[in-house]
């Protein structure tokens, strides 16, 4: 009997650690940015565009600060503004580096130990000036940018990349920034 509760105790930990880690890839089909900066990256961005999640709903003036930690990693600060409670929603998280070095690949928390896929699929690679951010799967993309708006032929270039990427672009949710 404790030989079956341990087999079952090893399979389940195992699968667990298998969705951890399915939680922090790259979409099938998706490649991130190699020759990435991590330095150049830190700071603040502002969100231009979203898909659709619950944790952002109705949320405008979204942003989000990264900040080197003393442990190598990195402190995430996001917050954007809800009108229907006309107040501030902020939520701080963790963000270390995965991948082989030079990848724009992170795994972020903001529930540990719950981690999720962080990754850079576009960048101006001159000037770290806008960035096209996916999650884990295709359920979730971002168009960031240093500066709250973005040029109109950039936002098309990055819409196309992620359209051919295979995100849902149509769905895409442009944010305002009025504060």
């Amino acid at each position: 009997m404790w030989l079956k509760n341990f087999v079952v105790q090893i399979i389940t930990m195992s699968l667990g650690i298998l969705m951890i880690q399915g939680c922090v890839s790259v979409p099938k089909g998706v490649a991130v940015v190699q020759g990435f900066h991590l330095e150049r990256y830190l700071g603040t961005w502002y969100e231009i565009a979203r898909l659709y999640h619950r944790f952002e709903r109705g949320l405008s003036d979204v942003s989000a600060t990264y900040q080197k930690r003393d442990d190598g990693g990195i402190d995430v600060f996001n917050r954007g503004f809800s009108k229907e409670s006309n107040d501030w929603k902020e939520v701080r998280g963790r963000a270390y580096k995965v991948g082989k070095p030079g990848q724009a690949s992170l795994k972020v928390t903001f529930f540990w130990p719950f981690y999720a896929g962080y990754n850079v699929i576009v960048l101006d690679r001159d000037n770290y000036q806008y960035a096209l951010v996916c999650g884990p799967s295709k359920k979730y993309l971002w168009i960031l940018a240093r500066e709250k708006q973005l040029e109109e032929s950039i936002v098309n270039q990055l819409l196309a990349k992620a359209k051919a990427y295979g995100f849902k672009t149509d769905e895409l949710i442009f944010v305002t920034h009025v504060n």
